[in-house]
């Protein structure tokens, strides 16, 4: 199976670090002039700068936006006016009980999650519907159909992913532009191990270790039993991604090691 991106443009937000950035080095392997995301120009040149060591030949550039704003969202389209590929991959996490979560939190967690996707696929589909190709994708969470009692405010927006992702499908029927959401299961992504690293964990166990451990604790219908790594779920966003997929649309594909418990 050969994906070639040749001639195509992504975007991916908050791509500087986890599965943003495995998204984003898999996209330039297959060709993509690829956008880097991130809410300052040093962690957007980093990002840039590791992209081009570990893909010589990558054609990338980068945009410092704070996403979680209608501003940051104008800034991004502004510097980069057309996408072909447009990844909704940036978001924020955190475990917080619900009593203890006030509102300007749901707002901050909707705004960052939702209304960032949102703005930009209403600004980049327009584009992707006059050349009649395009893609959409939004990096939900197996969170959104497993709400975890923990991050509720966190689960609640990856249920918004879906039905924006699935209600623009239906929007674009006909259309050579697909609209899919990907949801992740427990990854290693640096953001988990910082999470991670708050707990207590046994000495000398290494990360993967420990992720394995949590999974089996938190996630026990898991099937992997152990945490994903950033490329597994990166792999999945690429073909969906590419010309490949073209039979795919307005579908939640799960990357999430069997943690919901269905057959459907």
């Amino acid at each position: 199976m050969n994906i070639d991106l040749s001639n195509k443009t992504a975007i991916v937000t908050g791509s500087t670090l986890g599965i943003g950035f495995a998204v984003a080095r898999g996209l330039a392997e297959s060709g993509a002039t690829v956008i880097i995301n991130g809410r300052s120009e040093a962690s957007v040149g980093q990002a840039i700068g590791a992209l081009k060591k570990a893909i010589p030949q990558a054609v990338v550039r980068g945009v410092a936006a704070d996403l979680g704003t209608a501003e940051g969202c104008a800034k991004l389209i502004a510097a980069e006016p057309e996408a072909d590929i447009l990844v909704n991959n940036v978001g924020i996490f955190g475990p917080q009980d619900f009593f203890e979560i006030v509102d300007s939190e749901w707002t901050r967690f909707f705004e960052t999650n939702v209304m960032s996707g949102v703005r930009l696929s209403r600004a980049y589909a327009p584009g992707m519907l006059s050349r009649n190709w395009g893609r959409i994708i939004f990096i939900s969470s197996e969170s959104g159909l497993n709400i975890p009692v923990e991050m509720i405010h966190y689960g609640f927006t990856k249920t918004a992913q879906l039905s924006v992702s699935r209600g623009l499908a239906k929007r674009f029927a006909g259309t050579g532009v697909t609209v899919n959401a990907v949801l992740p299961g427990p990854t290693l992504s640096e953001g988990v191990e910082a999470m991670m690293k708050s707990m207590p964990i046994a000495e000398n166990v290494s990360m993967e270790e420990a992720a394995a451990d949590f999974v089996r604790k938190h996630r026990p219908s898991s099937i992997l039993q152990r945490a994903a790594s950033v490329e597994e779920v990166a792999n999945m966003v690429v073909y969906v991604a590419s010309p490949l997929s073209s039979a795919t649309t307005g579908a939640a594909l799960r990357v999430d090691g069997g943690v919901v418990d269905t057959i459907a």
